[in-house]
């Protein structure tokens, strides 16, 4: 039964346009596999190559391929012999990524190497799992543009292949799962238009990106599923996308207008949310290593002549305070959209704290995308600074990328240099969790207080960065930048926990764990 409820509460929330396109899809691909339906071979138009302003080469697509090895999330492999394009010891991530074809965006990978790498990919004698399947299709279209146009090279093998992709793209566009993926379809079938001056690709990129944009790009320039890092990707693409429309005037670039004010907005939030040091907060699933920095989509901005937009963050339910001696970046908003919460954590309240430019409390990040014990872990309310009760989460996160159960941010107070805000995560106990924040020039106040009538186990969590020497002593937190007090609680607790600020990567820290009844109260005094 709890299954079932479990299910309930992860479906009750998707649009019916998800539920109609995934009875569809489900229903369609029966059918064709029982008729043994084969998409039919479509004639490419003569393509014309992309004029694109130039810009610096991101640092990740520089360390993904070198002397015949491939380095996606933080595993390097070489193949011996020949490349498996289903290579799946790793996992479908690191599969992913090698079928996306990122590489051939590295300034060092000759025009030949490149050529090899995808008529090897087209002539694969096996069915390769990431060939028909539409996320896939639309990065490597892209990655396949690019890399033909840069290096002048027109080839009609190549060309049919990437033509009939977006024609497979088009018949399983990803209605069913929506947010970023449907834009990265839309995305991808813009350049594909542009390649081919289809008009047919170009009017359905055109109807996704004006109405995907205008839903995910919220009134504060956030990406609605508030993870900084997929922020960072968006707004790549989106600079792709005007960078490729300026220079050309097909469609007399109607498009762009709408791109500018995206891309605009979209840059005064990234530039709000990161730190001084170029550090991005690591909520939600973000990661270091997968998208390009703020630094390099700055610079690439500047060179398409954009500007950030000043922004008050809002909607995005994410707040910064800084001054002189400390950022802190907290989260005082709802999980993420209610149909396509996939990379949400069970996190509401969390916080994150530098001190003098250092990260010292920090989000504990993600290391994995595979459905497993990890994966549940790091998504927890236990990974990350805030309040959990009867070692239940706040939000129920299950299944990898699904969430049942979610906190709502009900009551949201907001003063100069003071928030106060209320979630009801823990209703079905009764339960509301209301947290304070004052700042001060060099003083935070946390107060913590748990309504309702019963009296429960509640625990709060503070993980530290790991290059921070933490000491627990008495009813107080001592590290070299500042010493954390506590009154209301009943005993402090450090253990050690994986920090993962990139995939596959894991550094042990400290997490100090506050055991109180129904209020506590922290006071975190910068040195």
């Amino acid at each position: 039964m709890n299954k079932l409820i479990k299910l309930y509460h992860t479906l009750k929330y998707l649009k019916p346009k998800q539920f109609k396109y995934r009875a569809y899809y489900m229903l369609r691909n029966k059918i064709r596999k029982l008729t043994k339906y084969t998409p039919p071979t479509l004639v490419a138009p003569q393509s014309k190559a992309l004029k694109l302003t130039e810009y610096p080469t991101f640092y990740i697509y520089n360390n993904l391929y070198k002397n015949g090895k491939f380095t996606f999330i933080g595993i390097t492999h070489e193949f011996k012999d020949s490349i498996d394009w289903n290579y799946n010891s790793y996992g479908k991530l690191w599969n992913y990524n090698l079928t996306y074809f990122d590489f051939l965006q590295q300034e060092d990978i000759s025009k030949e190497d490149g050529l090899k790498l995808i008529q090897d990919f087209i002539n694969y004698p096996e069915p390769i799992r990431g060939k028909k399947m539409p996320f896939p299709i639309s990065l490597r279209n892209i990655n396949f543009i690019k890399f033909l146009s840069k290096n002048s090279i027109q080839n009609r093998e190549i060309d049919s292949f990437i033509f009939n992709q977006y024609y497979i793209l088009m018949d399983n566009l990803e209605y069913h799962i929506l947010g970023n993926h449907l834009l990265e379809n839309g995305f991808s079938l813009l350049f594909g238009a542009y390649y081919f001056e289809d008009k047919k690709l170009y009017a359905k990129a055109f109807e996704i990106l004006t109405e995907e944009l205008e839903e995910q790009i919220l009134d504060d320039g956030a990406h609605f599923e508030l993870s900084p890092m997929y922020h960072q990707i968006m707004l790549f693409r989106v600079l792709d996308c005007i960078n490729l429309v300026k220079n050309s005037q097909w469609r007399n670039q109607e498009l762009l207008p709408l791109l500018t004010q995206k891309a605009e907005l979209m840059l005064g939030w990234l530039k709000t949310i990161t730190y001084e040091n170029g550090d991005i907060p690591l909520f939600n699933d973000s990661a270091k290593g997968i998208a390009p920095t703020t630094k390099e989509l700055f610079n690439y901005a500047k060179i398409l002549a954009l500007k950030p937009k000043q922004i008050t963050l809002l909607n995005s339910g994410y707040r910064k305070v800084k001054n002189e001696n400390y950022e802190c970046v907290i989260d005082v908003g709802d999980i993420g959209p209610d149909y396509i919460p996939g990379h949400a954590h069970s996190d509401t309240f969390n916080f994150e704290l530098y001190v003098h430019g250092q990260p010292v409390i920090v989000d504990t990040g993600i290391s994995t995308y595979e459905t497993n014990e990890q994966r549940t872990l790091e998504r927890s309310t236990s990974s990350h600074n805030t309040v959990e009760i009867d070692g239940e989460n706040q939000s129920d996160v299950w299944g990898g990328f699904r969430v049942a159960r979610r906190a709502k941010v009900i009551e949201l107070n907001e003063k100069n240099n003071y928030i106060r805000a209320v979630h009801d995560g823990y209703k079905h106990k009764a339960l509301f969790h209301q947290r304070e924040w004052s700042f001060f020039n060099k003083k935070i106040k946390i107060v913590d207080t748990i309504k309702g009538d019963k009296s429960n186990s509640c625990i709060g969590y503070l993980h530290f960065h790991p290059n921070i020497d933490v000491k627990v002593k008495n009813n107080s937190i001592i590290i070299p930048l500042l010493i954390i007090s506590f009154k209301d609680i009943n005993k402090l607790s450090m253990y050690r926990y994986n920090y993962s600020n990139n995939f596959n990567l894991k550094k042990t820290s400290n997490v100090v764990i506050i055991f109180f009844k129904k209020k506590m109260s922290m006071e975190i005094k910068i040195q």
